[in-house]
């Protein structure tokens, strides 16, 4: 597969985990007594899947190689968080929101260099992913404070958490993945023009 179609996935399952990233978010604030029993399986099963698609973002050749840049690593952690979240669902369960708060927190601070990096280049809209990602952040930390104890307030609280994550992530593909049609010519930096 040619590297523009390996960017095309990568870019396409970065949207995808968005979607899914803010569907379980309005979810869990909706349903917050529900979404505790079966929280578990569908985080272990949205980790693995964010990490193998961003393993393949690393190794897609984007042009700003900005949003793929730390997903090597990362990649290899949300794998192995979620495969641990799958495997040891009970004992995890009283750390759950923890490892939540880690990792989204973990996430908003790449993305916030992302963004410093961003300006550099000249994106005009590096703002807005840094004020969505210090948004991330600050829910990231609060599951790790748990300032409601577990409660049901704590749920909510990752839901909301979920859902900016799903925006930072739509926001990171949209703003900063260009795909080249042919890789032979060189083009334009649109971007300066948003």
């Amino acid at each position: 597969m040619n590297s523009s179609g390996t960017l095309k996935i990568a870019r396409n399952g970065y949207i995808v985990m968005a979607v899914v990233f803010c569907a379980l978010g309005i979810f869990l604030m909706a349903v917050p007594e529900k979404a505790v029993k079966i929280i578990c399986v569908l985080a272990g099963i949205l980790f693995l899947a964010d990490g193998i698609i961003k393993i393949i973002g690393y190794f897609s050749r984007d042009f700003y190689c900005l949003a793929f840049q730390f997903d090597l690593g990362f990649g290899i952690l949300m794998i192995a968080v979620g495969i641990l979240i799958l495997v040891r669902r009970e004992a995890i369960l009283r750390l759950i929101f923890v490892i939540f708060g880690l990792v989204i927190l973990t996430d908003a601070l790449l993305r916030i260099q992302m963004s410093v990096e961003a300006k550099k280049f000249g994106l005009k809209l590096w703002w807005a992913v840094l004020l969505i990602a210090v948004a991330t952040g600050i829910f990231g930390m609060l599951l790790l404070v748990d300032p409601a104890g577990g409660a049901k307030l704590t749920v909510i609280f990752t839901g909301v958490a979920f859902l900016l994550e799903g925006i930072l992530k739509l926001c990171v593909v949209v703003y900063t993945v260009k795909i080249r049609e042919n890789e032979n010519v060189v083009w334009e930096d649109e971007f300066r023009e948003i």
